[in-house]
């Protein structure tokens, strides 16, 4: 190997590590600023295994890191939708990926959602996912998996609900398991008749 090579090569694991490293910090700080927004840089930092010189080198406050857990969540997202093939894929295979997908995220990336609306371009683009997902739930009540006769908005506003308390209350579950129960709910309700 030549020592160029061998440069390019040590080089690439070292970006590896640091983009393993940062979405270490990412969703350690994800997960402990939800469960305490007083969590300090450096204890998030150690929980992480990462050295805190190089996360406070990465982000000089808490709100910087914040920003970066907002956009991680909100790309994260965006990533779930076009997974899910909301445009393309049978709706009920869309519905069932899009939940599972989500469900994943909000398992990963928990945060305060109303802390992370408050910034108008995080705010923007997350209107930007929830119009890709409301032409879906049209889609689907246009060709008959959900009910037409349904207060306009009421699946768009109960969707995200289901998705949010099986993420948090089954935890045991997987992303799919998990999927299995929101969209029965959805599509089947609570009811035995």
């Amino acid at each position: 190997m030549s020592q160029a090579s061998h440069l390019a090569t040590r080089l690439g694991a070292v970006r590896a590590d640091a983009a393993r490293n940062l979405e270490a910090v990412l969703t350690t700080g994800a997960r402990m600023l939800a469960a305490d927004p007083a969590a300090s840089i450096a204890s998030i930092a150690t929980e992480a295994g990462v050295d805190r010189r190089t996360v406070y080198r990465r982000f000089a406050s808490r709100e910087d890191l914040l920003a970066a857990i907002y956009e991680s969540r909100l790309t994260a997202i965006e990533h779930a939708i076009e997974d899910a093939r909301l445009r393309e894929a049978p709706v009920a295979v869309a519905l069932h990926r899009y939940v599972e997908n989500i469900i994943a995220v909000n398992r990963t990336w928990p945060v305060d959602l109303a802390r992370m609306l408050a910034d108008d371009n995080i705010h923007a683009r997350r209107d930007a996912s929830v119009r890709e997902v409301d032409a879906f739930l049209r889609r689907a009540t246009d060709e008959g998996l959900l009910r037409p006769d349904l207060p306009e908005g009421w699946v768009s506003a109960l969707l995200p609900q289901l998705m949010h308390l099986v993420s948090r209350q089954l935890p045991e579950l997987s992303p799919g398991q998990a999927a299995d129960v929101v969209v029965d709910t959805l599509l089947n309700g609570l009811g035995t008749s």
